[in-house]
């Protein structure tokens, strides 16, 4: 396994800016997309923090990004609307997308904003969690490439398909759950090729369709809970891709396909008011009491207590605020080398392998 060191999140923050910068992102875009990384890795998810940004500055170095784009806001109703992302950097293009959503739904009690033809867009947490400090409930999805076998089959159609959802707390930061629709996302797969680690042999295949343990032969990744998660995915995929005019399933463009080309990939946010619907100060006492409720539940053996779905990376935040985060030591080498990238992607299949 390959090691590991303890960074500051300011610091972090300041070598992924510079590397993204110098590879020809604005300040201001690359600025939020640094921020989210921190706050991925931050998490503990480190399948969508720093590990994502030698492929960012290769994409972007190769013109794979629209460096300067014209954002627009399409109103289509009181309560819904498109953002055109014209292939942005993604957590610059979905950050401005939630303001215009959260915007919306504290205007109308509702809103349903999706974002169409978006750049990679990070971990959904990062949003939903912002929804929520502004007393909303937030759903967030989003489609990915095709690398996922469907139940049943042999071949890849839909991608990972994450869903994030979050609801404010009394007295206490929101609670935030997000998760892949397979058993892992295939950050999860890099973030263990990272550290030379071998991975569960439920979380994905090999070319031939048998379980593997080896990150560098996966070549599908399986649905949670098989079916449930399989139709899961659909929905993500009907309701971010679909229902926004973007292509779908197997037809939506790989990450690495053709590097230099931007992408046709959809978001969508679900965001609503509690204040329609009950007493907001009740509501968030209600959600606090539920944690509260569950944190008393007593523990199963091997565990220490009971958490709510998507605590531990909140618990992670804070100490990682004081502590520093852990970085893989070659990703941190690379982020304060003079290297802008080393041509890992182009040409590669949607497991950034060769073709």
């Amino acid at each position: 396994m390959n090691e590991t060191v303890v960074v500051k999140p300011e610091e972090l923050h300041d070598l992924i800016e510079k590397k993204l910068t110098t590879a020809g992102l604005k300040p201001e875009h690359a600025d939020e997309v640094a921020t989210h990384l921190v706050f991925a890795d931050a998490c503990g998810i480190h399948s969508h923090g720093a590990v994502r940004v030698e492929y960012y500055a290769e994409q972007i170095d190769k013109g794979g990004v629209t460096l300067d784009p014209q954002i627009e806001f399409e109103e289509t109703g009181p309560s819904s609307g498109i953002v055109h992302g014209k292939n942005g950097a993604g957590q610059f293009v979905a950050d401005k997308g939630l303001k215009y959503a959260i915007d919306m739904a504290k205007k109308s009690g509702v809103a349903v904003v999706g974002i169409s033809k978006i750049s990679h867009s990070g971990a959904l947490s990062y949003y939903v969690k912002k929804a929520a400090q502004q007393d909303l409930i937030a759903i967030a999805m989003c489609q990915s490439d095709p690398m996922v076998v469907p139940f049943g089959g042999k071949e890849n159609y839909f991608g990972t398909n994450p869903i994030a959802f979050a609801a404010p707390r009394k007295g206490h930061e929101p609670v935030v759950f997000d998760m892949a629709t397979t058993v892992q996302a295939w950050g999860k797969v890099l973030d263990a090729r990272s550290k030379n680690k071998e991975i569960p042999n439920t979380w994905a295949v090999d070319k031939d369709g048998k379980p593997t343990t080896d990150p560098h032969k996966v070549n599908g990744l399986l649905p949670i809970a098989g079916p449930k998660g399989y139709g899961l995915m659909m929905m993500v995929d009907i309701l971010s891709g679909m229902l926004l005019g973007l292509p779908f399933g197997k037809h939506v463009s790989s990450m690495y396909d053709d590097i230099k080309k931007g992408r046709d990939v959809g978001q969508m946010y679900i965001l609503i008011d509690p204040k329609r619907f009950t007493d907001l100060d009740m509501f968030k006492e209600s959600v606090d009491g539920m944690v509260e409720e569950l944190h008393a539940i007593p523990a199963a053996d091997g565990f220490e207590q009971v958490y709510y779905p998507g605590e531990i990376n909140q618990i992670n935040y804070e100490k990682s605020l004081i502590d520093g985060i852990d970085i893989v030591k070659d990703i941190y080498d690379y982020l304060k080398s003079d290297t802008l990238h080393f041509d890992r992607y182009e040409n590669t299949n949607a497991f950034g392998e060769k073709k």
